[in-house]
């Protein structure tokens, strides 16, 4: 439960962050919005190279370090409920 609360919380993170970047890319043009908003990396290629914010130093460190660690909770949950499936279909 903890685990999948930490997961959400840092998906929150992320998401703040990412509506920086997708409002950031559709000012610039309806083109590179989309791009951002669908093309499943190039956020992290569009962050590095073309945003340009006050608070850059903050947005794409945060979405980095929320998506890294979104990842790494989602893989523990499902290991966690993996496990927990195995216990009892297997006493």
């Amino acid at each position: 439960m903890l685990l999948t609360a930490l997961g959400f919380a840092t998906w929150v993170a992320w998401m703040i962050c990412a509506l920086f970047i997708y409002i950031h890319a559709f000012r610039r043009s309806v083109g590179t919005g989309f791009m951002v908003l669908l093309i499943p990396c190039y956020i992290f290629v569009y962050a590095f190279s073309q945003f340009e914010h006050v608070r850059k130093n903050v947005i794409v460190p945060g979405l980095c370090a929320s998506a890294g660690l979104s990842l790494i909770l989602l893989v523990a949950v499902q290991a966690q409920a993996l496990s927990a499936a195995a216990a009892v279909a297997y006493p």
